[in-house]
């Protein structure tokens, strides 16, 4: 199993706590405006553990049967979880992204969208939900065209029962990340939306001095995870 031993995770956790609140206050920010959601993707349940007794209880993962094969027994020990999907959602995987996870910050077209808003209906429970902006315009990765993202925005206010949160991106990764994230702020801005997801385990600090409210760390907390081939499509980055 890739990852760190569980002392090293707290270890790794504090110390990212730690940048957190550092980089709040260098931009003169409550570090209580920043969350952070610890990426648990391909971590089994054991590495997760420390985290939730230490009182942690924000994650994120890319995959619905990942969610589905570790979440229901960790949600049967502490109730307060909140999961964040970050990955692509498949349409044959939103009835199940629905009834699992709290949060879903990869809505990214429209017919995504309208099944979303169907479906939540039909299920009665109402995740809340971030506009997934493909922020440097790349071939090979998710997310709406910034071009796209007031149109997406204007009919998730209109039809989504649930609530929108904000933008989610990820910067080019072989491109210097800040003016990227300031995009982001600046979008989420010009449409009155409050949160912005965005830094990842190389570039959170990055992130909160450009006005993030989530940041998305795992090897930074967990350690390295075992090299895998993925699909063009999955947004290993994530992280």
């Amino acid at each position: 199993m890739p990852g760190e031993n569980k002392p090293m995770i707290i270890e790794n956790y504090q110390s990212v706590v730690s940048d957190i609140k550092h980089a709040a206050a260098l931009s003169n920010r409550q570090a209580t405006d920043i969350s952070l959601v610890a990426v648990s993707k391909t971590f089994s349940a054991d590495c997760i553990q420390p985290l939730l007794a230490h009182g942690h209880r924000i994650f994120g993962e890319n995959r619905i049967q990942e969610v589905e094969e570790k979440w229901p027994y960790l949600r049967s020990l502490y109730s307060d979880i909140q999961l964040h999907l970050i990955g692509p959602l498949q349409s044959n995987k939103v009835r199940k992204a629905i009834q699992l996870v709290d949060v879903i910050e990869t809505i990214d077209k429209p017919d995504l969208l309208d099944r979303l808003c169907r479906i939540t209906q039909e299920e009665e429970k109402f995740p809340d939900i971030f506009i997934q902006v493909n922020i440097g315009e790349e071939t090979q990765k998710a997310g709406c065209l910034p071009v796209k993202f007031s149109e997406l925005v204007a009919m998730a206010r209109s039809d989504y029962k649930g609530q929108l949160r904000g933008i989610m991106v990820i910067p080019p990764i072989d491109q210097e990340p800040a003016p990227y994230f300031a995009w982001a702020r600046q979008l989420a801005d010009d449409e009155g939306l409050a949160s912005c997801s965005m830094g990842m385990s190389g570039d959170y600090k990055i992130a909160i001095a450009q006005g993030s409210n989530y940041v998305r760390v795992g090897s930074a907390i967990f350690g390295q995870r075992e090299t895998q081939s993925h699909k063009v499509n999955d947004p290993i980055q994530h992280q």
